[in-house]
Order: structure tokens, then C-alpha cells, then sequence
């Protein structure tokens, strides 16, 4: 479709971008660690690493995997939370040629196998909590070198050995595991720093990341995003976020994993690019230890999905803050819902944003613009240089305003999916990128998700969007979570039914269900509704219906 949403740019941003601007990440990379290199680049658990210091420690991680034997393009794979050795890692292996693996900390030993075995990776940084888990792969999956490390290991001593005596012998958080060629990460630093680093010459089309998608539909595939892609993705954010920033001043929060592409984008490089701080938090899902946490930083922005900002404010402590500073709150990951986006404005006095993005796409594609003041329902309008079109089921564009699966064109799409060609080819159709979700447009441009194509539910042949029905049952003052989704019916093919957690232990079913009457068309109405004490999600916080659907 044309790009009417162009007109509704704020003042600064760009129609186009350019995706060649840097020849790689490293460029970015080694132009900021030169620019704000007295400036704080992350700080956790109380102890900050500089600009200067972050580019100290990535040469000499680099250094270590080139004196091991690792090449440029050797996959290199990184299983941890947010800890200051994350961004040592990830830049490290970048600088070094390499293409980073990111692993959920939280895999079993099955999806760590097919991660490690697909990806081809020939090393792996993990957090000594997890080694267990590949000590039960070791021999199906050999790996040159494991370079493990404990929560502490960044921290200066003694805090360091008291963190990780504490999380070991204290609270028992690390299994035993037993495992030959390891290395500790520390004692890996040491080893580079005494060797020589060799800078890589890289450019656009080399791969910088292999990004594993959820696996909702079979096993999880790579996501090949190449330097280009990366860049490309970084100056479309930049773009619609530059008029608002002060460069090397801002403070982002960082609860979101990095390893999950839409912290590692929109908060790891893109606040590396403008020498923002991260705040990197470990462990977000405790929330008391969050808001206490948060009271230490005057921040500027913060990143989150719908589950998080919902939870901040719910925990005691949290409407008592120092919003002063806040400029920005980023929704994405999943739908931002309007009671929480009301009552985060109302508490913060500042806007919760919604945007979109998918692995395959870097991940960011549209976002609201910085200038709107209100939670607005749609995941807003394309970043520079990035095209939409919404088809039918045959691939033919809708009219305006109709729904349809929507399909994405820019420099930040994929190159395709590692060693996947049909997956790839049932993907991208002549540069077209086709989402899997299900989307309307407005005249402005604006863009709104109405589901994932494969969560609609058919009820009398009529389409039922989940995020519909979630959107009104969250609205009821007594609920704190919920999920819909179709489950068998004789009579109409699917019902709706609706779990949820509740906030005041008054709730009914016979609540609900009115509730739902008085702002649902009749076939929308859940026929059933389960109370649980609470709901299945990822480790980013996503609720996971496909699970709650399994289960029926």
C-alpha cells in the first residue's frame, strides 16, 4: 500500500534510512566506545561498567575466542540473564567475526540440543546455574569450548565471592554438574587480555546474529539477521526516537532479557548507539526486589511487555516513585492492554507506547510516534523505509480498513531461516515478509493487530479475536490476568473460553460472563471461564495460550 503514513511523522524523522551507513554493528560499536567512554554503558546489582571499560573487556573476551581456534562466522552461543558478562559476550563475539547464538537460560535439554545442533555453534557462555542442563547433552552435541561463569563473576571482589557463595551454598541455585573442557569466564578474560586480538574486516552481509524464533508451530528455527539487517534496524529505531534523546544522557531499564531480540535491539545496541545506561535486571519476576531497584535511577525510558508494566503496578511501592525523569514507556512482545496503558499514564504521567516487531524483522517494524500523548490501541504507524501490505488468503491486498494477514518489506527483514529453504520460501515471497498475524489499517496509516492468524477462533463460522475478548475481561476491575482461546464445541465448532487470574478474590464466573455481555456481541461471550492462580507464560512474560489450547 502507498505510504500514507509518512505524513504523520513527527518533525526529524525521515522517510528513508540508510541500511549501509555502517558497514557492520562493530562500527557501531567502536564509534561509541570512542565517543562516551567515560559514560556508564550498564550497570547491575550496584556495580557500573564504563564505555571504556566495556571496550577493554570485549577486545580481550575477542582476543580469547580467536586463541582458542574460533574463526570469523563460527557460531558462538550465550545462555545467561541479564548480568554485566551479557554485553561483554555479545559485543566480544561480534568483534571477534563471530555470530552470536542467543539461548534462553530457562531451555530444557531437548531445546538446547536443537539450538546447539542447529546452529552449528562451536562454543558457549553460560551461566554456571544452567550448566546442569547441558551436561545432559554433552555427548550429542560437542562443543570446542564451554566458558562458564557464576552471577557475581563482573562484580569486584569481595562482593563478587559473597553473591556467589550467597547464590550457591545459600539459596542452592546452582545444580551440580560435571563437565571437562570448561573455562572460567574470569580466568578466560585473563587469557585475553595476554593475547592478541586480530580485528575482522565484516561487512553488510555477514550474519551477526542467529535469532531462534518461539517454535509455536515445531521446532524453533534461526533467524539469520545479517549486520545489514542489524544496522538497518538500529537507524530505523534511532530515526523515530533521536528528536527525544539527549544523546550519552539517558537511563533505559532493562527487565526485558537481552537475549530475546527485543531488548537486544531496542535496549542493549540501540542505547550503546546514543551512550545511554542500561540498567540491566536480573530478575525481573520479583517484583518488590524490581521496584526497590528502580527507586535507585532517575530513568528515562523503559522497555516491557503487557504482564510486566501490569505487574509494576501492582506491587506495593511502585506508584511512590520518581517519574520525573520518565520520558518513554515501550509496549511490545505482545498486546498493550488499555486499563494498563490507562493506569501506567495515570501513575507515571507519561505514555505507554505500543509498537511491533518479529525476530524475523530485527525485530522492530512499526512503532507510535514519540509525539502522541495517549495510549492510542495500535501498534502505530512503519518506521523509515519500511513497507506494509494486508492480503487475503490469497495474497491479494484488501481494501482499506479490512483485516487481513500482514506482510512486511525493509532492509531489516531476514535473510531467511538457517538451513530452512521451504520454511524460508513460505516466509518471504518476493521480499515480502508474510507475519502470521492478522492486521487492519486506518487512513492515517496507523496499523492494529487484531490476532495471531493461527489464535483466531470460529464460532458459527464467525472470527473471534482473543485479544478482543482480552481486551474487556481485563477492563473488569477484579481481574489481574487473562487469556482467551477457542476450545471444541458441538454446536458451533469452537467456544470461547477465558482463564484468568483474579485481583479480588470476590470474582464469580457469573461476573465475568455479564460482564463480557454488556460489551460483547453474543457469540464473542465466553461460554467458559477457569480461575487459575496464574497463567502459563514465557520467560519475556508473553502468556502462552498455545499451552492453555494443548492442555484442552
Amino acid at each position: 500500500m502507498e505510504r500514507i503514513w509518512q505524513q504523520r511523522y513527527p518533525k526529524g524523522v525521515p522517510n528513508e534510512i540508510d541500511p549501509d551507513r555502517y558497514s557492520s554493528l562493530v562500527d557501531i560499536f567502536e564509534e561509541s566506545v570512542s565517543k562516551y567512554k567515560d559514560k556508564i554503558a550498564y550497570v547491575n546489582m550496584d556495580h557500573e561498567m564504563s564505555f571504556n571499560e566495556l571496550d577493554t573487556q570485549t577486545r580481550d573476551f575477542a582476543a580469547y575466542l580467536q586463541s582458542i581456534g574460533l574463526k570469523k562466522g563460527d557460531p558462538v552461543a550465550v545462555m545467561m540473564p541479564n548480568l554485566l558478562q551479557y554485553p561483554v559476550a555479545l559485543f566480544g563475539i561480534l568483534r571477534a567475526g563471530m555470530v552470536v547464538v542467543n539461548v534462553n537460560p530457562l531451555y530444557t535439554a531437548r531445546e538446547l540440543k536443537h539450538q546447539l545442533s542447529d546452529s552449528g555453534a562451536k562454543a558457549m557462555v553460560i551461566l554456571k546455574n544452567f550448566a546442569h542442563t547441558y551436561e545432559k547433552i554433552k555427548d550429542d552435541v560437542k562443543l570446542d569450548k564451554v566458558i562458564v561463569t557464576g552471577i557475581g563473576d563482573a562484580l569486584p571482589v569481595p562482593k563478587r565471592w559473597i553473591v556467589n557463595f550467597v547464590v550457591k551454598y545459600i539459596k542452592k541455585m546452582v545444580p551440580a554438574y560435571s563437565l571437562s573442557n570448561t573455562i572460567d569466564f574470569n580466568d578466560a578474560m585473563k587469557k585475553g587480555a595476554g593475547a592478541s586480538f586480530k580485528p575482522q574486516t565484516m561487512t553488510g552481509d555477514d550474519l551477526a546474529f542467529l535469532q531462534y524464533t518461539g517454535g509455536t508451530t515445531g521446532p524453533s528455527k534461526g533467524a539469520m539477521l545479517t549486520h545489514r539487517n542489524m544496522v538497518a534496524n538500529l537507524e530505523q529505531v534511532s530515526s523515530v526516537i533521536t528528536p527525544m534523546m539527549n544523546d550519552g544522557e539517558e537511563v533505559i531499564i532493562t527487565a526485558l532479557p537481552l537475549y530475546h531480540i527485543f531488548a537486544l535491539t531496542a535496549n542493549c545496541l540501540t542505547f550503546v548507539k546514543h551512550g545511554g545506561k542500561n540498567i540491566l535486571i536480573t530478575n525481573p519476576r520479583d517484583m518488590p526486589a524490581f521496584v526497590k531497584e528502580l527507586g535507585k535511577h532517575k530513568f528515562s525510558m523503559i522497555s516491557g511487555v503487557n504482564t510486566l508494566f501490569n505487574g509494576l503496578l501492582n506491587t506495593p511501592g511502585f506508584k511512590d516513585l520518581d517519574f520525573s525523569s520518565v520520558k518513554i514507556a515501550l509496549g511490545g512482545g505482545m498486546a498493550v492492554q488499555r486499563g494498563v496503558a490507562e493506569h501506567w499514564e495515570k501513575v507515571t504521567k507519561s505514555p505507554l507506547l505500543e509498537g511491533y516487531g518479529l525476530t524475523e524483522c530485527a525485530p522492530v517494524v512499526t512503532t507510535n510516534p514519540y509525539d502522541i500523548e495517549h495510549y492510542t490501541g495500535s501498534i502505530g504507524i512503519p518506521v523509515p523505509s519500511t513497507d506494509i501490505m494486508i492480503v487475503d488468503e490469497d495474497g491479494k491486498e484488501v481494501a482499506m480498513g479490512e483485516p487481513g494477514e500482514m506482510w512486511v518489506k525493509g532492509p531489516q527483514v531476514m535473510v531467511g531461516y538457517l538451513g530452512r529453504p521451504d520454511a524460508t520460501a513460505e516466509s518471504i515471497k518476493d521480499g515480502w515478509f508474510a507475519t502470521g498475524d492478522m492486521a487492519v489499517a486506518d487512513d492515517d496509516g496507523f496499523f492494529r493487530i487484531v490476532d495471531r492468524k493461527k489464535d483466531m477462533i470460529l464460532v458459527s463460522g464467525f472470527n473471534v479475536y482473543p485479544n478482543e475478548i482480552e481486551e474487556v475481561v481485563s477492563s473488569h476491575p477484579k481481574v489481574l490476568e487473562v487469556a482467551a482461546i477457542g476450545v471444541p464445541n458441538d454446536s458451533s465448532g469452537e467456544a470461547v473460553k477465558v482463564v484468568l487470574v483474579k485481583k479480588d478474590q470476590s470474582l464469580t464466573e457469573k461476573e465475568v460472563i455479564e460482564y463480557c455481555r454488556e460489551n460483547l456481541t453474543a457469540y464473542k461471550v465466553p461460554k467458559l471461564v477457569e480461575f487459575r492462580d496464574e497463567l502459563p507464560k514465557t520467560n519475556v512474560g508473553k502468556i502462552l495460550r498455545r499451552e492453555l489450547r494443548d492442555e484442552e
